[in-house]
């Protein structure tokens, strides 16, 4: 089989072929590609996430009847060929309803910096088909590394074309920054977009392990989701609205009323989004399931060529500082006590930092840092204000990272981010009001998948970023989509890969802007 030609109609569901090498005799119901398909019970798809050299978790849900209360077993195989005539792994796991009937299968033994084929069978029927690879050997000099990095995709505000772009990019691997679901209740003006309605109406949040259990088995109900996971591995991490907008820590949203929950109220909420989340993603965690917290901060090689450290920068935060989103460039400054990641987070990414063996330093995380001013929208002094739910309220931790970065003298760090449905793409320097100042790393914030950024922000930031952030190469806030990341020893290129609209199901996918840094020079520069 072609794969390549033919990877939609494998990877969007397709049912397994049948080959010498079967899981057992049985017939294989394929699962549609709008979700329709009652029959199978794999119709959230597969998914694969975490590799390693060694090894790589695979990922499936079976949906079962609400009252089932029993274990089903669920076999698996990993083959090197899409008709599994060459399998090198197998095994049986139990899918348990406490767990939502979810498999989380870590899959060792496997051959570093490869391409691999698997799927799964329950109750006589196969699963999709699903592609992964592991990361090279930790040893290995590999040519290059091609990624996709995505974020923010709420499901209410439009169709996600650009996940069927991201399905035939053929990426090594994919880093998703954040807000793969959103906790809002039911209102769309597309009739089959409307959130999933929670336990308790009209809070515009969820609550109960039920409530976040089946809004993420909506999101994963669409194709082209479905699809983007079956076409390799990925690697996720959380922002807020996995939980609830603008957490901290155990500090809930800024709202009232019966919306309003004590840290002991909103310990409980955020226990079940955690394991709901666990129960939905193919992460390698360690889940203690009715009780709160959940590491997810983690640290990924790819040879020598390149080291992704994973960040959690809601778990362990601090609250921003002001009321709001928006607020005084002083209120950041002065954080001196605040923190994005937690004590414990700042020291391991530190020491993976300075003792990291690769040629490129990434940090992967959900919130941009470059310093990045808006003209004040009320038009009252301030003249202008900043974002403090980013690294803007967070300064005086940011200026020790960048200061690591520059005295440690990290060998090519670069930053991804998402969450502000726009894409930014900056340099990072040590003084932002100085222009002679070391730029020391390059940061590339990809817009959403189809999350709203406001038009009207548009224009005028595009008109004031050059006064305003000239450390800001691009801006963008009109166009929705992913990043396509190309790095090898000496460039790392990046690629703005977007889509002109979300109002449709399908909608071609493609490049409107380049970017590149040379490796020993960490200012962005056209490619």
């Amino acid at each position: 089989m072609d794969l390549t030609a033919n990877r939609r109609q494998v990877l969007a569901g397709a049912a397994a072929v049948v080959g010498a090498s079967t899981l057992a005799a049985g017939s294989a119901h394929p699962a549609s590609a709008h979700g329709s398909d009652t029959a199978t019970p794999f119709p959230l798809g597969v998914a694969s996430g975490d590799p390693l050299p060694d090894s790589v978790i695979l990922w499936t849900r079976l949906i079962r009847d609400r009252r089932s209360s029993r274990p089903v077993e669920v076999s698996w195989q990993v083959a090197k060929d899409d008709r599994f005539r060459r399998v090198v792994r197998s095994g049986k796991e139990w899918a348990r309803p406490e767990l939502a009937h979810s498999v989380h299968v870590d899959a060792r033994g496997l051959e570093p910096g490869r391409e691999y084929f698997y799927r799964f069978k329950a109750e006589g029927q196969l699963s999709p088909v699903g592609r992964t690879r592991t990361a090279p050997h930790r040893h290995a000099r590999p040519d290059h590394l091609r990624f996709g990095v995505a974020s923010c995709q709420d499901l209410q505000n439009g169709y996600w074309p650009a996940y069927w772009g991201l399905a035939d990019e053929d990426f090594d691997v994919v880093f998703h920054l954040g807000d793969y679901i959103y906790e809002y209740d039911p209102n769309s003006r597309f009739a089959d977009r409307r959130h999933t309605s929670p336990q308790t109406l009209g809070l515009d949040q969820l609550r109960t392990l039920d409530d976040y259990r089946n809004r993420h088995a909506q999101y994963k109900s669409d194709p082209a989701l479905r699809a983007a996971h079956a076409a390799g591995a990925w690697v996720v991490t959380w922002d807020d609205h996995e939980t609830e907008n603008n957490y901290a820590d155990l500090v809930d949203e800024l709202d009232s009323g019966a919306a309003h929950q004590t840290p002991a109220e909103f310990s409980r909420q955020r226990a079940a989004a955690y394991q709901a989340y666990y129960e939905h993603m193919p992460i390698r965690a360690h889940l203690r399931p009715g009780r709160d917290g959940m590491r997810i901060y983690r640290r990924f090689d790819f040879g020598l060529l390149a080291r992704v450290n994973v960040l959690d920068t809601r778990q362990y935060r601090t609250d921003q500082p002001g009321p709001g989103d928006l607020g005084p460039e002083p209120f950041g400054a002065g954080n001196t006590s605040g923190t994005l990641t937690g004590d414990e987070q700042e020291r391991w990414l530190a020491h993976g930092l300075v003792h990291s063996p690769a040629r490129w330093n990434v940090i992967a995380q959900q919130v941009m840092m470059s310093r990045t001013r808006f003209p004040n929208p009320t038009g009252q002094p301030p003249l202008t204000v900043v974002n403090l739910d980013q690294w803007d309220g967070y300064m005086p931790q940011r200026q020790r990272l960048l200061q690591l970065l520059a005295d440690k003298r990290v060998d090519n760090p670069v930053v991804l981010a998402g969450d502000i449905h726009s894409t930014w793409i900056s340099d990072l320097k040590l003084n932002f009001d100085d222009p002679a100042s070391p730029v020391v790393a390059a940061e590339f914030v990809g817009t959403s998948i189809s999350s709203d950024f406001p038009v009207a922000f548009d224009a005028p930031l595009k008109q004031a970023n050059p006064l305003l952030n000239p450390h800001v190469r691009y801006f963008d806030g009109l166009k929705r989509g992913y990043l396509r990341c190309d790095v090898t020893r000496e460039s790392w290129r990046t690629d703005v890969r977007v889509v002109d609209t979300i109002d449709v199901r399908e909608a071609p996918v493609y490049t409107s802007a380049s970017f590149a840094v040379e490796a020993g020079r960490p200012g962005v520069v056209p490619a």
